[in-house]
């Protein structure tokens, strides 16, 4: 068996699936639009464009396994960059026999009364949800038919290393390091799942490798629920900062700024997610792989001192 793999995205994901493979001796391509270093060593950079299915394929041929940790844009840009790259990479996988495996997320369940689990419909009605459920459905139809392997996790919102401004506790978390008050999204004091990003990269490589794990989803072992405000003043105790003030952003008001800010548009769309409890079950995957989650204080250490990277 090859251990080859290509990594299609060079974000905090794609990053740490690298990385991952690495430390195992795997031999790692990383494809990006522009070929920008990882900073890691032993992998090479290729610069491509994924929607190329012919090119992407040409890179796969051989490989074990076709990760897609892609992140394109911002939500504005999803309805028209995601579906001729998600068309690529099933076209690619299909082609070189590499084990298609997907960096999913958890929109695709939409709104949920309970902790989300894989026996959950794909019942998203937004259309972020909508169309993360179809690049799935697609890769599975292509499972079941027989024509590649496929597999997908799924986390819940990121934390750890590099995250930045795509993260809801560390984009206000530079401010809050500062003492100054923030602005969080939705209630503050509702349960949430957060998952590392190592964690991801440990559970995509798991699943890629592992034939038994095919043809479905799997939840990513994530940390007990915390709300956003316990989250944020967790990271700061381990900076060793004091409390900050707090302030919310109310889905209504969302709503309002969504009126002329499209951004704020999508972002009301996945409103619900803030306003109740949204907890993630990770035991599927715990027993399937034997992974456990990264220690919460051990994330939080992670996620402070990887704020440059």
């Amino acid at each position: 068996m090859s251990d080859r793999h290509v990594v299609v995205g060079a974000g905090p994901v794609g990053r740490a699936v690298a990385t991952r493979l690495v430390d195992r001796g795997a031999e790692v391509v990383v494809v990006t639009r522009s070929g920008r270093h990882t900073g890691l060593d032993g992998v090479t950079h290729l610069a491509l464009d994924a929607t190329d299915a012919t090119a992407l394929t040409r890179v796969a041929d051989g490989a074990a396994a076709l990760y897609n940790c892609a992140n394109p844009g911002d939500y504005t840009q999803w309805d028209r960059v995601w579906p001729p790259l998600a068309a690529a990479l099933l076209t690619a996988a299909e082609r070189s026999g590499a084990v298609y495996a997907i960096t999913g997320n958890l929109y695709p369940y939409g709104p949920v009364d309970g902790p989300m689990h894989e026996g959950l419909p794909d019942a998203a009605t937004d259309h972020k949800g909508v169309l993360r459920a179809r690049m799935w459905a697609d890769a599975l139809a292509a499972h079941t038919a027989g024509r590649l392997r496929a597999v997908e996790v799924r986390p819940a919102d990121y934390v750890g290393p590099g995250i930045g401004a795509n993260g809801h506790v560390t984009r206000v978390l530079p401010t809050a390091l500062r003492g100054g008050a923030v602005t969080m999204i939705g209630r503050t004091d509702q349960p949430h799942s957060f998952t590392d990003v190592g964690d991801v990269a440990r559970t995509l490589v798991a699943a890629a490798l592992d034939e038994t794990a095919h043809g479905r989803t799997w939840n990513v072992p994530s940390n007990a629920p915390r709300s956003q405000a316990e989250a944020l003043t967790d990271m700061l105790r381990v900076a060793g900062k004091p409390p900050v003030t707090i302030r919310r952003l109310p889905a209504g008001m969302i709503r309002a700024m969504g009126l002329v800010v499209p951004f704020m548009r999508e972002l009301s769309e996945l409103s619900y997610q803030w306003n109740a409890p949204y907890v993630l079950d990770d035991s599927a995957a715990r027993a399937h792989f034997g992974l456990e989650p990264t220690l919460w204080n051990e994330v939080c250490e992670r996620t402070v001192t990887g704020l440059a990277a």
